[in-house]
C-alpha cells in the first residue's frame, strides 16, 4: 500500500511482454499446423488433461445448494433484464427519398465462445456475463470453454445459454477457437477473461477471429469524502486488489485525516488474511477536487466509483471509465455478480476508445440501398464526377452505362 499525493500517481510497470508473446505466437503457429495433436499436446503439457467435449446437464440439476441455486438465478435475470434492455437499442430502420429507399438491418454472429477462467478463482460469474448477452442478441451457436469443469461452472453455463462446453484451457484454447477443432468448430466471436497467456493469444488472433477486449489487470478508482465508512471503502480497494497480484487499486480523496483511516482499515483488514495476495494499492491524496477529477479522466478505470455526498462529482464530469459506480452502496462488488450492467470492461485507458461488452457486440448492422431507376441520372452525376476526380475510370463506366443514350 502506497500512501501518494496527486502528482505521484502512475500506473505500475507491467513488465515487458516480448518473451511471452513469443512463447504464445509458437503455440498459435503449431495449432495452426498440426491442429487437434497440437491442441492435445499443449493441453497435456500445460494443464495436465486432454480437451474434452462436456454434455451440459439442465442447470438445476447439478449438486448444487438450493442456496446456490437461488442466488444464480437472481443474478442472470438481472443480467437478462439489463442485455435486453440494451437489445431494445437495435433495430432495422429505413428512410425513403426521392432517390429511393436506404436502410440497415440487424443480424446476430454465427458463431461465439466464452472462454471462462479456472485458475486462482472459477468465475461463475463470468459465465453469466459472457453467454447471457450473446443469447439475448441471438447468436446460434454458443461455445464456453473453461479449464475448469467444477459444478458451479457448468451450470452457470448451462444457464446463461451455453450450447456446448469444452473443457480446455489456456492459448492452446484460443487457437483451438479460432482456427476449429474436433471440439468445437471455429467461432466467430472470442470474449471473456484470462491469464496473459489467454490475452496475448486473443491479441495475436483479432485479425481472424473478434474479440471483446484485450483486458488488462483489474482496476478500481475510487473518489471519496467523508460521508462514506473508511473501513467500506478500505474493502472496496481489497475487493479488486484480490483479483490478481497486479491489480490495482487507486483511491483519492482531499481529506488526509480520511485518508489515515482508510489506510489504517486496510492493514487491519490486511491482518485478517496474512496470505491473501494483494494486488497494488495506492492512496491518493489531492489538493481539490478538480484534482480528482483529472485523475478519473487520466485513469479511465475500469470501474470508477464515486462514493462522495450527492452532486459532490458530476457523472459528467467525467468521460473515461468501463462502468460508474454512484453513491455508497453502489458497491463495485455488487457490479461483478447482480446489479446487471456487464462486469467485462476495458482496462488500461482502453475506455478513452470503447466501453464494456454488452449485446452490440454480438450483433451487426449490414446496411442497404435500392435506387430508383428513374432517379438514377440524377444521382449519377455525383457518382461520375467523384469517380473522375479519384481517377477511377471503371468506377466512372460502370455508372455512365447505365445513363439512358442520346437520340
Amino acid at each position: 500500500m502506497e500512501m501518494l499525493k496527486f502528482a505521484e500517481w502512475r500506473r505500475p510497470n507491467l513488465g515487458e511482454p516480448e518473451r511471452l508473446e513469443a512463447t504464445v505466437r509458437q503455440v498459435i503457429a503449431d495449432v495452426a499446423e498440426r491442429g487437434d495433436a497440437a491442441v492435445k499436446a499443449y493441453s497435456q503439457k500445460f494443464d495436465g488433461y486432454e480437451p474434452r467435449l462436456i454434455e451440459l446437464q439442465p442447470w438445476d440439476q447439478y449438486p448444487l445448494s438450493d442456496a446456490t441455486k437461488a442466488h444464480l438465478r437472481v443474478a442472470a435475470d438481472r443480467i437478462q433484464a439489463f442485455a435486453a434492455m440494451q437489445h431494445g437499442m437495435y433495430r432495422d430502420l429505413s428512410l425513403e427519398d426521392t432517390y429511393g429507399s436506404f436502410g440497415q438491418v440487424v443480424k446476430p454472429l454465427p458463431s461465439m465462445a466464452a472462454y471462462i477462467p479456472g485458475g486462482r478463482f472459477p468465475l461463475v460469474s463470468t459465465a453469466l456475463m459472457t453467454l447471457i448477452p450473446a443469447r439475448v442478441a441471438g447468436v446460434p451457436r454458443r461455445v464456453a470453454v473453461s479449464p475448469s469443469d467444477q459444478p458451479a461452472i457448468l451450470a452457470a453455463a448451462s444457464l446463461a445459454g451455453a450450447t456446448s462446453f469444452v473443457h480446455m484451457g489456456g492459448a492452446q484454447a484460443i487457437a483451438a477457437l479460432a482456427q476449429g477443432t474436433c471440439w468445437a468448430e471455429a467461432v466467430d466471436m472470442i470474449v471473456g477473461p484470462g491469464n496473459a497467456y489467454v490475452n496475448a493469444a486473443k491479441g495475436l488472433l483479432q485479425g481472424k477471429v473478434k474479440i471483446d477486449t484485450l483486458a488488462g489487470p483489474s482496476e478500481i478508482l475510487v473518489l471519496c469524502d467523508d460521508s462514506v465508512d473508511p473501513r467500506w471503502l478500505a474493502l472496496d480497494v481489497l475487493a479488486q486488489a484480490e483479483h490478481d497480484p497486479m491489480a490495482l487499486s487507486v483511491l483519492a480523496t482531499t481529506d488526509a485525516d480520511l485518508l489515515e483511516a482508510i489506510a489504517q482499515a486496510v492493514r487491519e483488514e490486511l491482518a485478517k488474511f496474512p496470505d491473501k495476495d494483494e494486488g497494488v494499492i495506492q492512496l491518493v491524496l489531492c489538493e481539490e477536487r478538480a484534482q480528482m477529477v483529472a485523475l478519473a479522466n487520466q485513469m479511465g478505470a475500469e470501474h470508477l466509483h464515486l462514493a462522495c455526498r450527492d452532486g459532490y462529482i458530476q457523472a459528467d464530469e467525467i468521460d473515461h471509465y468501463g462502468s460508474l459506480f454512484i453513491g455508497g452502496h453502489s458497491a463495485v462488488a455488487l457490479g461483478d455478480y447482480c446489479t446487471g450492467p456487464n462486469h467485462t470492461l476495458p482496462t488500461l485507458a482502453v475506455s478513452r476508445r470503447k466501453g464494456g461488452l454488452q449485446v452490440g457486440d454480438f450483433l451487426k448492422i449490414l446496411t442497404w440501398q435500392q435506387v430508383k431507376p428513374a432517379q438514377f441520372a440524377e444521382l449519377a452525376k455525383t457518382g461520375i464526377h467523384l469517380a473522375h476526380l479519384e481517377g477511377l475510370v471503371f468506377h466512372e463506366l460502370s455508372l455512365a452505362a447505365r445513363l439512358p443514350r442520346e437520340k
